[in-house]
């Protein structure tokens, strides 16, 4: 093993690769997370009209806006796709999708120590179910993630910055 230079960085020191971490999350200290006080939501319940591509969103399809919800609030480990299938199945054949949604909204809050306002989660998706979403997909777009481009797109790549986009290809036929 390789001596480090004196006065050398610690990426100078260990270039193997790291793994893939969540983007960070603006204004929360690391390690102890708000350092155990839960904090306020960004943004009110009824402030949907404050973003109104993604209250139009919700009103419309509201299955995408859960979708993209669950999936980076679930790591990546549901799909946007599968998520909102169940929510839009569970909404069409039942009407209770709320009881469904309500789950990630309590998930959401407990991983980002979101206090619970201003009720139950519960009470708040069977209520008014389109204000928790938009307020949820607020919460999370002020945490620094990208909703549009999903848990995958949204990691840090080798050197550090968030891919945004797809790798070039050449163009044209090679040998």
């Amino acid at each position: 093993m390789d001596r480090p230079k004196p006065g050398a960085t610690a990426l100078e020191i260990d270039s193997r690769p790291q793994p893939a971490h969540p983007p960070p999350v603006t204004g929360m200290p690391e390690g102890d997370q708000r350092n155990g006080q839960q904090a306020q939501w960004s943004s009110d319940l009824c402030d949907c009209f404050s973003d109104l591509p993604v209250c139009c969103l919700t009103c419309w399809c509201p299955c995408i806006t859960f979708g993209r919800i669950a999936e980076i609030t679930d790591k990546g480990a549901t799909p946007c796709a599968v998520s909102g299938a169940i929510y839009g199945l569970l909404r069409w054949f039942t009407g209770c999708s709320c009881l469904y949604s309500c789950l990630y909204r309590s998930k959401l809050r407990k991983q980002y120590m979101v206090e619970e306002s201003p009720c139950n989660d519960c009470l708040v998706h069977c209520c008014c179910e389109s204000c928790a979403l938009c307020q949820e997909y607020r919460e999370l777009k002020h945490l620094g993630f990208d909703m549009a481009a999903g848990w995958q797109e949204t990691l840090p790549g080798p050197s550090g910055t968030v891919s945004s986009s797809a790798p070039v290809a050449p163009r044209g036929m090679t040998r």
